[in-house]
């Protein structure tokens, strides 16, 4: 087991990390910018390096300063949390080439899953279903009219090169196409410079489930079962679940199986999350594979019996075997990301000092954090400053309890997404767990 680990994170999931270190009996380190240097993750690791100015690029993402840290201080492993580093396949190279073990996934395993075309073509020969879609960019309207009859209607063109939804268009029958192709091709030049374009079957109704899996060094892979990210804003997830108020047993069982299958198939070690669209058939698609751990691993940990997943994760970097079993919840668990934006105003960043901080408590009610009264959130980093993480035994305790969590929970000197989460338990259709990932599209905020 390793004697000494880096955390090449900040917040909350830094924290996190310490916590089940310390618990394990290994040292940590944290690491931080000059932004960072009141954090609670600074605070209470056995030691804290810092590497650098606010900036990322010159300091959480800088991988020479990381390295430095971990070799002055000794550190035998380091762990990325999420973002930053944490799926950069040439800082697990390098951490390889220094003798220091990545928790996470090798250089191969992240370029792989990385690249959208690589991770798709992976995942037909490993026989999980993908979005049906063209072999490639389009070469003319013909071809995309003809490939488009093939998928089936409706349709969406994506340009290649896009992002935040630009160059995009759902193309419901043929006739509506050419329009669709010009527009499309025009929107992309502009934002992108590149106006090539690729065809996908369109997911009606799609909600995002992703599979928590599990891989060791001998290639066994396990899973952990669903979560329900579809209440999302501009792709950004606001809150999840689990299990997922849209899943059956027998689909739970296929999605399980084909996220394992994902796994084996490229042998992956540690902890990763394979996700996948569902339509309103119940018919599941591959859209990604994140190797790494996930911002809402929490509430999968909150629903399997005495699982830390952080813990898993540095076991099975230290070359421990997992058992091989697969998991499924026996309560249920929901999470609301806590951010510093003001939902009243487009859910603008509000970064500043905090006056006043009351966490709720009681049972089944779980805060990550690394903020507190007198704490400063600095306007360098994202604004998800807590996790409020609720357990119960059925979806409408989880939801009464979340209800009175919220209220309870007290963030005073800077705006916070609480209000929004409030009225969201109150919302019929998500009451009901009748939502998709467009429900954000026509909700709309009351006043306070």
């Amino acid at each position: 087991m390793f004697k000494k680990i880096l955390i090449a994170n900040r917040g909350e999931i830094a924290l996190r990390i310490i916590r089940t270190c310390r618990e394990m009996g290994i040292k940590s380190v944290a690491v931080y910018s000059t932004a960072d240097e009141e954090s609670l993750h600074v605070r209470f690791a056995d030691e804290a390096v810092c590497i650098g100015p606010p900036a990322s690029s010159e300091s959480y993402l800088k991988i020479s300063n990381v390295i430095a840290a971990a070799e002055i201080t000794n550190a035998d492993a380091i762990h990325p949390g999420y973002g930053f580093l944490a799926e950069n396949a040439r800082f697990s190279k390098i951490c390889k080439e220094h003798g220091i073990k990545f928790i996470g996934a090798t250089e191969e395993m992240i370029n792989l899953m990385g690249d959208k075309a690589s991770a798709i073509a992976t995942m037909k020969k490993a026989g999980v279903p993908t979005i049906p879609g063209s072999n490639g960019i389009l070469s003319s309207f013909p071809i995309a009219s003809k490939t488009a009859v093939k998928i089936g209607y409706p349709v969406m063109l994506k340009a290649t090169a896009g992002g935040g939804g630009k160059g995009m268009r759902a193309v419901w029958k043929p006739e509506d196409l050419q329009n669709a192709w010009d527009s499309a091709r025009q929107e992309a030049k502009a934002a992108f410079g590149n106006d090539a374009m690729y065809l996908e079957k369109l997911i009606e109704e799609p909600r995002h489930i992703e599979i928590q899996i599990i891989g060791d060094s001998k290639g066994k892979a396990c899973h952990l079962s669903e979560r329900d990210c579809s209440v999302q804003r501009r792709h950004q997830k606001l809150t999840e679940e689990t299990p997922s108020p849209f899943m059956t047993k027998s689909l739970r069982d296929k999605m399980g199986k084909a996220a394992v299958k994902a796994a084996e198939s490229i042998k992956y070690e540690g902890a990763g999350t394979v996700e996948f669209l569902v339509d309103k058939h119940r018919k599941f698609y591959f859209m990604e594979m994140n190797t790494r751990i996930q911002v809402e691993h929490p509430i999968t940990e909150q629903v399997i019996a005495n699982f830390d997943l952080i813990r898993e994760q540095i076991k099975v970097a230290a070359g421990i075997p997992i058992l091989g079993i697969n998991y499924y919840p026996d309560q249920h668990a929901i999470e609301c990301r806590i951010n510093a934006e003001d939902p009243s105003n487009d859910f603008r960043p509000s970064p500043g000092k905090i006056t006043i901080f009351h966490a709720p408590g009681g049972h089944g009610v779980r805060i990550d954090t690394h903020v507190y009264a007198g704490y400063t959130i600095p306007p360098y980093y994202d604004s998800m400053i807590a996790k409020l993480i609720v357990t119960a035994q059925t979806r409408e305790e989880a939801i009464s309890k979340m209800k009175r969590a919220l209220d309870e929970f007290v963030i005073e000197g800077i705006k916070t997404t609480i209000p929004f989460h409030r009225q969201l338990m109150d919302n019929p259709d998500y009451i009901s767990g009748n939502y998709t990932t467009k429900f954000m599209e026509d909700f709309v905020l009351q006043p306070e």
